[in-house]
């Protein structure tokens, strides 16, 4: 299968059992919205970052695994040849589950360069618009056919190098030196005070229908 090639079936074994994630491809977006604006995190900043996020620590190897991938995507972002790819299932699974995983991998862009960044530009902003219109997307039995394969070939094509066009011409900062942390390093200060982050979280997650 492809998953295996992709690196899909790998991520679905370390990653598919986080409450606090939605899915794989969403963990990927993420990962991809925050290398859009850093530089690749390390095992040791990932730990740091899923805390902000309230997900429990996860195994050296999923962390590695983190970090591996985020080297892999921030080379990809920088290339010429425009070869990034979202991790999503591959067509083996069903439409409606491919669908919904290109959902929740835009969710998890918008939130991760969100986090990142903590605002958008205004040259950004049509761009993660087109992010949270997809990840707002319904599937319908309807569409579970020819011209809704199509459909999803579109998307897919539409939303697939929108990072690339959020990292070109941006300077990358440390993780350090961006807004990921601001969480932890205000509840360390202050336990009950709200944070700049939580508003970012709620900021730049897209409505996802129920």
């Amino acid at each position: 299968m492809q998953d295996d090639i992709s690196g899909w079936s790998e991520w679905q074994r370390n990653f598919a059992e986080i409450d606090e994630i939605t899915s794989p491809s969403e963990l990927h977006g993420l990962l991809t919205g925050i290398v859009c604006v850093t530089q690749a995190p390390t095992r040791e900043e990932w730990l740091n970052i899923l805390m902000t996020l309230n997900v429990p620590e996860l195994e050296q190897d999923a962390l590695a695994l983190l970090a591996d991938e985020s080297e892999d995507v921030a080379h990809a972002l920088s290339e010429d040849e425009l070869d990034y790819l979202p991790l999503l299932p591959d067509d083996e699974h069903l439409l409606a589950d491919r669908v919904q995983a290109l959902a929740d991998w835009c969710a998890g862009v918008v939130l991760g360069f969100g986090l990142a960044s903590g605002h958008i530009r205004t040259d950004e902003m049509e761009l993660i618009e087109h992010l949270q219109d997809v990840a707002a997307v319904e599937f319908e039995d309807s569409d579970n056919d020819e011209e809704g394969e199509i459909s999803y070939q579109e998307l897919y094509e539409f939303v697939r190098l929108i990072p690339v066009s959020l990292s070109i011409g941006r300077k990358k900062v440390t993780v350090a030196e961006s807004s990921l942390l601001q969480h932890s390093h205000a509840k360390s200060k202050q336990q009950a005070a709200p944070t700049d982050s939580n508003a970012i979280v709620e900021m730049f997650t897209p409505h996802r229908p129920s």
